[in-house]
């Protein structure tokens, strides 16, 4: 499973059916300034009634909801019902779930866009480090009616600005996004979150989400940013050993078993179909010496690397 992108996004949303209703941007956009773009909710479920499952569950883009209606949101081992309105933040970097719970009665809008757009030479944000988008936070938060029709504001203004011919739009849309996010920044967690008796399964669920969404390694240049059970956890904004006890009841093994199992997946892999050579395949995979990865392979398998390669 590999991070969907955001021509992948595209392929998804646009077909003959739809590809009016929706505003795509011109071609070339996200190499010159980043990428942006925002959508109707309402429209979208239109465009897709035969389709009722959102399509953009995996994402390489960061994401801004004002979500109108009733719906889900799983993250980690919480979960929150939205009954009315929520504001929803998402970044690449943590999974969750969002699931509508009624069809018919879906409304809203939500903006994507790659970090490169919102880059803090351009905007003065650093994404990363803002509390919205940080592990330890939790980006769904339940919202009154006057807060709804204050975003929806929002985003209509973006909307209008995008189709408009004005020279320095992307920057007065940055500067809504901005206004965007210090919004969330401003609200307290909803309240209505609770653990379910499923939680356990979720979170093994998008750890190995997580896991996956590391590989396929595609250039020797690539490096896993994530290694460790530590990492791991920290991601999914858990204790590392509440993720060892879960993986462990789901899967029967711990977290490093599985990592380790998909690390010898995908060495297989690049050892076989690459012409790399086993230093460039190590540092791909994220051991810092050549010995480390060798020992770790022999380990798992019995062979060198350089064995099971010939």
């Amino acid at each position: 499973m590999k991070l969907k992108s955001i021509d992948e996004f595209y392929s998804e949303i646009t077909n003959p059916a739809n590809v009016d209703q929706i505003s795509l941007l011109p071609d070339g956009i996200q190499k010159e300034i980043g990428h942006f773009n925002v959508f109707n909710i309402g429209e979208l479920y239109e465009a897709f009634k035969d389709k009722p499952v959102m399509p953009y569950d995996r994402r390489a883009y960061y994401k801004i909801s004002l979500i109108k209606g009733k719906n889900r949101a799983e993250y980690a081992d919480k979960v929150i019902n939205i009954e009315e309105n929520a504001l929803l933040f998402a970044t690449p970097k943590i999974p969750y779930h969002y699931v509508p719970l009624d069809l018919q009665q879906q409304s809203g809008y939500f903006c994507v866009f790659t970090a490169e757009f919102l880059a803090k030479e351009k905007s003065g944000i650093d994404l990363d480090n803002l509390p919205i988008f940080h592990p330890d936070g939790f980006p769904i938060f339940e919202i009154s009616t006057a807060d709804s029709e204050s975003i929806e504001l929002i985003f209509k203004k973006i909307q209008l600005e995008i189709n408009s011919d004005y020279a320095f739009k992307y920057d007065l849309i940055r500067n809504y996004v901005s206004e965007l996010i210090h919004f969330g920044q401003k609200l307290q967690p909803a309240t209505a979150l609770y653990s379910k008796h499923n939680s356990a399964a979720r979170v093994a669920s998008l750890f190995t989400e997580l896991l996956e969404r590391q590989f396929p390694i595609d250039s020797p240049r690539q490096r896993l940013e994530l290694r460790t059970a530590k990492d791991y956890a920290g991601r999914l904004a858990i204790h590392v050993n509440h993720l060892n006890k879960v993986l462990k009841e789901n899967t029967g093994k711990t977290t490093t078993e599985l990592i380790s199992r998909r690390l010898i997946h995908e060495a297989k892999i690049l050892l076989k179909e690459t012409d790399w050579n086993i230093s460039e395949i190590a540092y791909s995979l994220g051991f810092e010496e050549l010995a480390h990865f060798s020992n770790f392979f022999k380990k798992q398998t019995s062979l060198t690397p350089i064995s099971f390669r010939d």
